[in-house]
């Protein structure tokens, strides 16, 4: 499965102020097996460090954390050369070994030249007892596969041409094939082994049943939070996260018989571990749009559309037989889907639109930032006249740029009214998306 991360790891390796690199993201979302090509496709050798499977090697961070040491140590019990330039040097599941942490600042000081790579899951839960390399590690954060990445992992690469591409330019019969493959993404989501599951069988039913073990092992790390967070509770917050996308978050309605400190540790926990996500309210009127970051009003999305639908528990026969995607299962899954893509087109960084005045319902579900504008993103099945929050906010901050409305319908400009209806399967490149082939082009938003 080739992934879009590829190519910023590409540019690490290549990049004249390198730093030992740590990939983050939750459980099973491919991390290790993207390193591990990275590595076997760009280096000479890969140097693989399993912290988590052999843990007698943590004992290599017990003493003295010179880099020039760990790497004569490992040649040793690995067999092999480790040789700056042409090796990469892999610490799987880092976070086994907190110390393995702190090593990496002398990497960067004393083997500058050698290329370090780690992945870890929960990994925000290990940095509290290490001495954290400030300012001398990388992050890049990996995520479930969005729907162009899907597409080529089921071996439509040209309909991931046509999802990258000017939606302008998709013919009717191409956006019914994509918006049925779009539907197929809505129910599979894009952990990386129902993928897998689903291309090998053909079976939804063999995905639906990954994903089940997936909830399980992830129920099963809830354990791993304890003692600071109630695992019950955790269990809890997690089913009512699914079933409360698109909704403002109420800590009190996330699990019965929990009072609220207990309920924001369980959902800030989830939060840590990359199964969820904030989506905080801010101010639209400048940038960046993180500064404004509400404390006390968000929305949440879960860490990928497949889950959620496991997680929320309706009938399958039922939602998938309805015609418009924005129907199913009340419009919730549209919206889960366009966050999750722009959680990726915008390096992780998304907000929304709630109207901070007396009696007043009005939001916008998203924001962007494209070419140093904010526009605004609804995701609606109705036409420009439905759209009440939308024209709320563009009279309220005229600066901002062109609206971006994704439905179940083809493309179309309205410029008289700086509203443009995108098709849902553009949101990861009409949203910003930049790690697409050279010869994609989205050019549909001015």
């Amino acid at each position: 499965m080739r992934r879009f991360i590829d190519e910023k790891l590409r540019r690490w390796k290549d990049g004249t102020r390198r730093k030992p690199l740590i990939l983050r993201g939750a459980r099973q979302v491919g991390k290790t097996w993207s390193l591990k090509e990275f590595g076997n496709n760009r280096f000479e050798s890969l140097a693989l460090v399993d912290l988590e499977r052999n843990p007698p090697l943590r004992r290599l961070f017990d003493g003295d954390l010179g880099a020039a040491r760990i790497c004569s140590d490992l040649e040793v019990l690995l067999r092999q050369k480790i040789t700056p330039g042409k090796t990469l040097l892999f610490f799987d599941e880092i976070q086994a070994c907190p110390r393995a942490i702190t090593a990496l600042r002398y990497f960067y000081e004393e083997m500058p030249d050698l290329h370090v790579v780690a992945a870890g899951s929960l990994l925000e839960f290990a940095l509290k007892d290490v001495s954290f390399p400030v300012g001398r590690i990388q992050f890049l954060n990996l995520y479930p596969l969005c729907f162009a990445e899907y597409l080529e992992a089921i071996g439509n690469a040209s309909a991931t041409a046509a999802v990258l591409g000017n939606p302008a330019d998709i013919t009717p019969a191409v956006h019914e094939l994509l918006r049925d493959e779009l539907k197929r993404y809505f129910f599979i989501g894009g952990m990386p082994a129902a993928i897998k599951a689903y291309t090998e069988s053909g079976s939804l039913r063999d995905a639906f049943e990954v994903q089940g073990e997936i909830v399980e092992s992830y129920r099963m790390d809830f354990a791993k939070y304890t003692p600071q967070v109630d695992r019950y509770c955790l269990d809890s917050v997690f089913t009512s996260l699914a079933q409360s996308v698109g909704q403002q978050i109420k800590y009190a309605r996330l699990g019965e018989g929990y009072a609220n400190p207990t309920l924001k540790k369980a959902f800030e926990a989830l939060c840590l571990a990359h199964v969820a996500r904030r989506i905080p309210s801010v101010d639209p009127s400048g940038l960046p749009l993180g500064a404004s970051a509400s404390a006390k009003i968000f929305k949440a999305l879960l860490l990928d559309v497949g889950l959620m639908r496991f997680l929320s528990g309706l009938p399958d026969d039922v939602e998938y037989a309805r015609g418009d995607l924005l129907a199913v299962y009340r419009g919730a899954m549209a919206e889960q889907f366009v966050g999750q893509e722009m959680l990726i087109s915008q390096n992780g960084n998304l907000y929304y639109w709630n109207r901070q005045a007396k009696s007043s319902s009005a939001e916008v579900d998203y924001l962007t930032v494209l070419n140093g504008r904010i526009h605004p993103v609804e995701v609606k099945s109705g036409a420009t006249g439905s759209l009440k929050s939308l024209h709320l906010f563009m009279a309220a901050y005229p600066e901002c740029g062109k609206a971006l409305v994704f439905s179940d319908r083809p493309y179309a400009d309205l410029p008289e009214q700086k509203i443009a209806f995108m098709p849902l399967y553009s949101a990861y490149a009409a949203s910003g998306g930049r790690d697409m082939p050279d010869d994609a082009v989205c050019g549909a938003v001015g």
